[in-house]
């Protein structure tokens, strides 16, 4: 018997409305476009499930079936959770768009993910055409409420295990976008694996202020929490004061954070302050500094260390709170059903202690990128194994730490920057005859871009110019921090540009 032969699977949502239907599942504490004054609201488990059950039916009545995907233009809301489980009871994925991008960018990933649907905010709304083009636009706020309330709740509240739960869209190494598609497995495994792994139950509170257009806000801690019967605290954006305000006023007992978060926190005022029912703050996303690691420790918090991807997991790892402090540079140990190998460039498995690219395997893996068969067989070893591009070793114990990574990209607040995308934006303005761009490490960001552009013969592009272009292309984030104008870019014998040179006297100038 496999996991194949247990195709479906009843929706935790349903399960805990069933079972303790006035149990709070959210506390929303983000604004409501259409809401005056204090903006915290409850939703239990059994209004969860109506919610959830309107979705599904107005997503049928829309004409929306199984394989189908819908669109989302919005910021952390519990509409959005209810949509979610909705598109699932009907066998339909999600897909978060990431309103940071501009609409040239969110333009490409409409036209790759191709929905039925798009669920906007109003205040949004000025993008609606950009956007989406000729497919429907359902507004969240001005007519989702009114045709919801007609609506009679889906009964069925079944999940299909290999339908696609959620699609989330990473920019990809060539700047192409990349939808890493989520299954409803892949959600179940990270979720049980996250349980168990980190001890969470139905008691415990956590507190979410990642973006639901990253796997982050989805699986650490939404989906865990909501499996276990737990219970989420919807935050309106990242801010340290408001974060750690919330923690104390919701009682959170669990609480997440890229390492650029937890620096935000450590630099507040209100860093240290008592948070009695708080058992530990857990850092990933990013490799967490041990220096930063010393800091939580130092105002007296517990910490967990852990690392994963949108591909696989993402919760791949985990320390306990006494590991955390006597290795704080490791990411621990294998969630529960992850399998792990280090390989060298031949396949081969490395010695303890060498370092080798990280392969993972196991229910947790995600289903391949959507309309990119080519990218995801490079992804993929023949045996199913998932070639991460990190580089890792591993101790005598079985802890991991992570090293690196094989290409170039670099994670800025959280956020994977893919070099190549920038670079194609840069060569494209005027007089740029090349462009690269790397990652160097920063105190707040944990890593920004530095840029180097070659003129084109007789241009003089001004650096102003060319970083307000980019701001007008591109994410905030993605925009290098530094650029540089070089006669020429260093070369390596094969003529290819010597990226590791480049990258050394990036270094050199951010000391």
């Amino acid at each position: 018997m496999t996991i194949a032969d247990f195709a479906t699977y009843t929706d935790p949502v349903r399960a805990w409305a069933r079972a303790t239907p006035d149990k709070c599942a959210i506390v929303s504490t983000t604004r409501d476009p259409r809401a005056t004054g204090s903006h915290r609201s409850q939703v239990s488990y059994a209004q969860l499930d109506d919610a959830a059950g309107r979705w599904a039916a107005l997503l049928t009545a829309e004409g929306i079936a199984a394989g189908d995907r819908v669109a989302v233009l919005s910021m952390n809301r519990v509409e959005l959770v209810a949509l979610l489980y909705g598109c699932g009871r009907i066998g339909a994925a999600l897909v978060p768009l990431n309103w940071r991008l501009s609409s040239a960018e969110l333009q490409r990933i409409v036209a790759d993910a191709q929905p039925k649907l798009i669920v906007g905010e109003s205040r949004f709304a000025d993008r609606r055409v950009a956007v989406a083009g000729d497919v429907t636009w359902l507004d969240l706020d001005a007519d989702a409420p009114t045709v919801l309330a007609t609506m009679r709740p889906n009964a069925d509240a079944t999940l299909a295990l290999e339908s696609i739960a959620i699609v989330l869209y990473t920019s990809g190494s060539t700047g192409r976008p990349k939808g890493a598609m989520l299954s409803q497995r892949q959600l179940l495994f990270n979720a049980i694996a996250t349980n168990t792994g980190w001890n969470l139950g139905a008691e415990d509170i956590a507190p979410i202020s990642t973006p639901f257009f990253h796997t982050g806000g989805w699986n650490v801690f939404s989906t865990p929490m909501w499996l276990a019967g737990g219970t989420v605290v919807l935050l309106d954006g990242f801010d340290a004061a408001t974060f750690l305000d919330a923690l104390a006023a919701e009682r959170c007992t669990v609480a997440f954070g890229v390492p650029t978060q937890l620096v935000m926190l450590a630099e507040s005022a209100a860093w240290g302050r008592e948070l009695p029912d708080l058992r530990w703050f857990a850092c990933g996303g990013a490799p967490c500094p041990p220096q930063l690691a010393a800091r939580v420790h130092g105002a007296g918090y517990k910490l967990r260390l852990g690392f994963g991807m949108t591909e696989f997991g993402p919760n791949c790892f985990g320390t306990s709170d006494e590991m955390a402090v006597a290795k704080p540079e490791s990411v621990g140990w294998p969630m529960p059903f992850v399998q792990m190998r280090l390989v060298d460039e031949q396949m081969a498995d490395v010695a303890t202690g060498e370092v080798g690219e990280l392969l993972l395997r196991g229910p947790q893996l995600f289903s391949g990128y959507l309309n990119d068969p080519v990218r995801t067989a490079e992804a993929m070893t023949p045996d199913g194994w998932l070639r991460t591009g990190d580089l890792a070793s591993r101790d005598a114990d079985g802890a991991y730490t992570i090293r690196g990574r094989r290409k170039d990209m670099f994670i800025s607040g959280g956020e994977n920057v893919f070099p190549g995308e920038i670079e194609a934006s840069l060569a494209d303005c005027e007089g740029v005859a090349e462009a690269v761009v790397v990652g160097v490490p920063h105190a707040k960001w944990g890593e920004v871009g530095h840029g180097f552009v070659q003129p084109r013969t007789g241009a003089a592009p001004d650096v102003n110019v060319l970083l307000a272009t980019l701001r007008e292309r591109l994410a905030h984030y993605k925009v290098p921090k530094a650029l540089e104008i070089v006669a020429e870019l260093p070369r390596i014998g094969s003529g290819k540009v010597d990226r590791a040179a480049l990258r050394r006297r990036a270094e050199e100038m951010a000391r």
